[in-house]
Protein backbone atom coordinates (compact mmCIF):
# COMPACT_ATOMS: atom_id res chain seq x y z
CA UNK A 1 0.00 0.00 0.00
CA UNK A 2 1.28 3.43 -1.08
CA UNK A 3 -0.25 6.93 -0.18
CA UNK A 4 -0.54 9.87 -2.69
CA UNK A 5 0.46 13.39 -2.06
CA UNK A 6 0.13 16.97 -3.77
CA UNK A 7 3.42 18.42 -3.43
CA UNK A 8 2.99 21.81 -4.92
CA UNK A 9 -0.60 23.81 -4.75
CA UNK A 10 -1.95 27.47 -5.03
CA UNK A 11 -4.99 29.06 -3.14
CA UNK A 12 -6.72 31.99 -4.03
CA UNK A 13 -6.36 33.10 -0.56
CA UNK A 14 -2.37 33.45 -0.30
CA UNK A 15 -1.40 33.45 -3.63
CA UNK A 16 -2.21 36.41 -6.49
CA UNK A 17 -2.64 34.17 -8.89
CA UNK A 18 -4.71 31.82 -7.37
CA UNK A 19 -7.86 30.92 -8.61
CA UNK A 20 -9.47 28.48 -6.42
CA UNK A 21 -10.62 28.66 -2.61
CA UNK A 22 -9.42 26.22 0.17
CA UNK A 23 -12.18 24.30 0.33
CA UNK A 24 -12.56 23.48 -3.29
CA UNK A 25 -9.44 21.66 -3.38
CA UNK A 26 -10.96 18.76 -0.97
CA UNK A 27 -13.48 16.69 -3.06
CA UNK A 28 -11.22 16.80 -5.72
CA UNK A 29 -8.01 15.49 -4.41
CA UNK A 30 -10.19 12.89 -2.28
CA UNK A 31 -11.94 11.75 -5.71
CA UNK A 32 -8.43 11.31 -7.42
CA UNK A 33 -7.45 8.76 -4.86
CA UNK A 34 -4.76 11.18 -2.63
CA UNK A 35 -4.25 11.24 1.12
CA UNK A 36 -3.02 14.31 1.83
CA UNK A 37 -2.14 17.63 -0.24
CA UNK A 38 0.50 20.39 0.45
CA UNK A 39 -0.73 23.79 0.14
CA UNK A 40 2.59 25.83 -0.54
CA UNK A 41 1.07 29.52 -1.71
CA UNK A 42 3.30 32.23 -2.70
CA UNK A 43 5.43 33.49 -0.14
CA UNK A 44 6.13 37.38 0.55
CA UNK A 45 9.13 37.57 -1.91
CA UNK A 46 7.19 36.48 -4.74
CA UNK A 47 3.24 36.35 -6.17
CA UNK A 48 1.55 37.24 -2.90
CA UNK A 49 -1.62 38.29 -2.09
CA UNK A 50 -1.03 39.44 1.26
CA UNK A 51 -0.74 43.21 2.46
CA UNK A 52 2.98 43.27 2.95
CA UNK A 53 2.37 46.66 5.13
CA UNK A 54 0.75 45.13 7.78
CA UNK A 55 2.74 44.11 11.05
CA UNK A 56 4.78 40.78 10.41
CA UNK A 57 2.56 38.61 12.94
CA UNK A 58 -0.33 39.34 11.18
CA UNK A 59 1.08 38.48 7.33
CA UNK A 60 1.82 35.65 8.92
CA UNK A 61 -1.54 34.69 10.12
CA UNK A 62 -3.17 35.82 6.96
CA UNK A 63 -0.91 33.90 4.93
CA UNK A 64 -1.35 30.82 6.63
CA UNK A 65 -5.47 31.40 6.22
CA UNK A 66 -5.29 29.21 3.21
CA UNK A 67 -3.39 26.32 4.61
CA UNK A 68 -5.52 26.59 7.85
CA UNK A 69 -9.16 26.93 5.96
CA UNK A 70 -8.03 24.13 3.36
CA UNK A 71 -6.73 21.77 6.89
CA UNK A 72 -10.09 22.64 8.62
CA UNK A 73 -12.18 21.29 5.03
CA UNK A 74 -9.70 18.46 4.93
CA UNK A 75 -10.20 16.92 8.46
CA UNK A 76 -13.79 16.67 7.93
CA UNK A 77 -13.37 15.03 4.28
CA UNK A 78 -10.18 12.72 5.38
CA UNK A 79 -7.33 14.46 3.52
CA UNK A 80 -4.48 15.34 5.01
CA UNK A 81 -3.30 19.09 4.63
CA UNK A 82 0.15 20.35 5.62
CA UNK A 83 1.76 23.61 5.30
CA UNK A 84 4.53 24.83 2.91
CA UNK A 85 5.39 27.33 0.63
CA UNK A 86 6.69 28.56 -2.54
CA UNK A 87 9.56 31.44 -2.03
CA UNK A 88 10.95 33.37 -5.13
CA UNK A 89 14.37 34.71 -5.46
CA UNK A 90 15.45 36.30 -8.86
CA UNK A 91 14.31 34.26 -11.74
CA UNK A 92 14.17 31.10 -9.54
CA UNK A 93 11.53 29.21 -7.21
CA UNK A 94 11.99 27.36 -4.19
CA UNK A 95 9.31 24.53 -2.77
CA UNK A 96 9.70 25.19 1.82
CA UNK A 97 8.90 22.05 3.87
CA UNK A 98 8.88 21.33 7.11
CA UNK A 99 8.28 25.04 8.86
CA UNK A 100 5.19 26.04 10.79
CA UNK A 101 3.50 29.81 12.34
CA UNK A 102 6.10 29.84 15.10
CA UNK A 103 8.99 29.92 13.01
CA UNK A 104 7.88 32.01 10.89
CA UNK A 105 7.23 34.51 13.41
CA UNK A 106 10.72 34.68 14.95
CA UNK A 107 11.94 34.74 11.16
CA UNK A 108 11.04 36.89 9.21
CA UNK A 109 14.87 38.11 7.56
CA UNK A 110 13.58 35.05 5.39
CA UNK A 111 11.58 37.02 2.91
CA UNK A 112 15.20 38.50 1.68
CA UNK A 113 17.81 35.89 2.60
CA UNK A 114 19.90 35.41 -0.32
CA UNK A 115 19.68 31.31 -1.77
CA UNK A 116 22.34 30.20 0.55
CA UNK A 117 21.16 32.05 3.38
CA UNK A 118 17.62 30.84 2.54
CA UNK A 119 18.86 26.95 2.73
CA UNK A 120 21.06 27.52 6.15
CA UNK A 121 17.93 29.17 7.81
CA UNK A 122 15.45 26.13 6.87
CA UNK A 123 17.81 23.78 7.34
CA UNK A 124 18.05 25.49 10.73
CA UNK A 125 15.09 25.04 11.47
CA UNK A 126 14.59 21.25 10.58
CA UNK A 127 12.81 21.93 7.09
CA UNK A 128 14.37 21.14 3.41
CA UNK A 129 14.19 23.45 0.10
CA UNK A 130 13.46 22.60 -3.39
CA UNK A 131 13.38 24.21 -6.22
CA UNK A 132 10.87 23.95 -8.43
CA UNK A 133 10.16 23.64 -11.98
CA UNK A 134 14.20 24.57 -12.63
CA UNK A 135 14.25 24.48 -15.92
CA UNK A 136 10.91 26.84 -16.86
CA UNK A 137 10.61 28.88 -19.48
CA UNK A 138 8.63 31.92 -19.31
CA UNK A 139 8.55 35.39 -21.01
CA UNK A 140 8.79 36.79 -17.29
CA UNK A 141 12.15 35.31 -17.08
CA UNK A 142 15.64 36.16 -18.02
CA UNK A 143 17.97 33.18 -17.15
CA UNK A 144 17.42 29.54 -15.66
CA UNK A 145 19.06 30.39 -12.45
CA UNK A 146 20.45 26.77 -10.76
CA UNK A 147 22.04 26.17 -7.34
CA UNK A 148 22.66 22.78 -6.87
CA UNK A 149 24.52 23.07 -3.36
CA UNK A 150 21.76 25.01 -1.70
CA UNK A 151 18.89 23.05 -2.42
CA UNK A 152 18.13 19.11 -0.77
CA UNK A 153 16.14 17.83 -4.09
CA UNK A 154 14.08 19.53 -7.04
CA UNK A 155 10.95 19.61 -9.13
CA UNK A 156 11.37 16.62 -11.68
CA UNK A 157 7.79 16.84 -12.87
CA UNK A 158 5.47 19.94 -13.18
CA UNK A 159 1.87 19.63 -14.41
CA UNK A 160 2.23 22.70 -15.79
CA UNK A 161 5.74 22.55 -17.77
CA UNK A 162 6.28 21.29 -20.91
CA UNK A 163 7.90 17.25 -20.94
CA UNK A 164 10.88 19.29 -22.64
CA UNK A 165 11.44 21.35 -19.68
CA UNK A 166 10.65 19.02 -17.42
CA UNK A 167 13.67 16.57 -18.92
CA UNK A 168 15.96 19.01 -18.37
CA UNK A 169 15.42 19.11 -15.44
CA UNK A 170 16.02 15.55 -14.60
CA UNK A 171 18.90 15.90 -16.78
CA UNK A 172 19.94 18.11 -14.27
CA UNK A 173 19.33 16.21 -11.24
CA UNK A 174 21.02 12.90 -12.27
CA UNK A 175 24.06 15.16 -13.43
CA UNK A 176 24.24 16.38 -9.57
CA UNK A 177 22.62 13.46 -7.70
CA UNK A 178 19.47 15.64 -6.57
CA UNK A 179 16.21 13.41 -5.34
CA UNK A 180 13.39 14.91 -7.19
CA UNK A 181 9.63 15.14 -6.69
CA UNK A 182 6.61 15.89 -8.31
CA UNK A 183 3.80 18.36 -8.54
CA UNK A 184 0.78 19.68 -10.60
CA UNK A 185 1.48 23.95 -8.90
CA UNK A 186 -2.01 23.62 -9.56
CA UNK A 187 -4.14 27.36 -9.34
CA UNK A 188 -7.26 26.07 -10.45
CA UNK A 189 -9.07 23.17 -9.18
CA UNK A 190 -11.53 22.76 -12.55
CA UNK A 191 -8.31 22.75 -14.54
CA UNK A 192 -7.57 19.43 -13.45
CA UNK A 193 -10.83 17.85 -14.65
CA UNK A 194 -9.34 16.30 -17.83
CA UNK A 195 -5.82 15.80 -16.06
CA UNK A 196 -4.92 14.17 -13.06
CA UNK A 197 -2.62 15.75 -10.88
CA UNK A 198 0.97 15.22 -10.49
CA UNK A 199 2.71 13.68 -6.81
CA UNK A 200 4.15 11.56 -4.72
CA UNK A 201 4.16 8.29 -3.19
CA UNK A 202 5.50 7.04 0.61
CA UNK A 203 5.11 3.81 1.84
CA UNK A 204 4.22 4.80 5.04
CA UNK A 205 1.66 7.36 5.47
CA UNK A 206 2.83 11.18 6.26
CA UNK A 207 2.07 12.41 10.04
CA UNK A 208 3.55 15.90 9.31
CA UNK A 209 5.05 18.35 6.69
CA UNK A 210 8.46 17.78 8.76
CA UNK A 211 8.40 14.23 8.21
CA UNK A 212 8.31 14.98 4.37
CA UNK A 213 10.94 17.47 4.94
CA UNK A 214 13.35 14.46 6.92
CA UNK A 215 12.51 12.40 3.56
CA UNK A 216 14.38 15.30 0.91
CA UNK A 217 16.98 16.02 3.60
CA UNK A 218 18.01 12.58 3.58
CA UNK A 219 17.80 12.86 -0.42
CA UNK A 220 15.31 9.71 -0.47
CA UNK A 221 14.31 9.00 -4.09
CA UNK A 222 10.42 9.32 -3.91
CA UNK A 223 8.34 7.29 -5.82
CA UNK A 224 6.44 9.85 -8.61
CA UNK A 225 2.97 9.84 -9.76
CA UNK A 226 2.83 11.66 -13.32
CA UNK A 227 -0.82 9.79 -15.01
CA UNK A 228 -1.17 11.60 -17.98
CA UNK A 229 2.70 12.56 -19.31
CA UNK A 230 1.94 11.80 -22.51
CA UNK A 231 -0.99 14.54 -22.79
CA UNK A 232 1.67 17.38 -22.24
CA UNK A 233 3.12 20.05 -24.95
CA UNK A 234 5.98 18.56 -26.11
CA UNK A 235 8.53 21.16 -26.17
CA UNK A 236 8.42 24.42 -25.19
CA UNK A 237 11.46 26.75 -25.16
CA UNK A 238 12.71 30.48 -25.35
CA UNK A 239 16.16 29.33 -25.07
CA UNK A 240 16.97 31.34 -22.20
CA UNK A 241 20.43 31.54 -20.60
CA UNK A 242 21.49 29.18 -18.07
CA UNK A 243 23.58 30.20 -14.98
CA UNK A 244 25.02 27.65 -12.62
CA UNK A 245 26.14 28.92 -9.28
CA UNK A 246 28.30 26.68 -7.78
CA UNK A 247 28.60 28.54 -4.53
CA UNK A 248 26.90 27.96 -1.51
Amino acid sequence: MSYLYETHLHTNVGSRCGISSPEDYIPAYKAFGYTGIFVTDHFFNGNCAIDQSLPWERQVDEFLQGYLRAKEAGAKAGLDVFFGWEARLGNDEYLVYGLDRNWLLQHSEIVSASHTRQYELVHEGGGAVIQAHPYRERDYETAIDLWPRVVDGIEGYNLHDSVFEDQRSRDYAARWNLCMTAGSDVHDVHKLDDRKPFGIRTAKRLSSAKEYADLLRAHRQLELSIPGEELRNPRFSLELPVRLHEAG
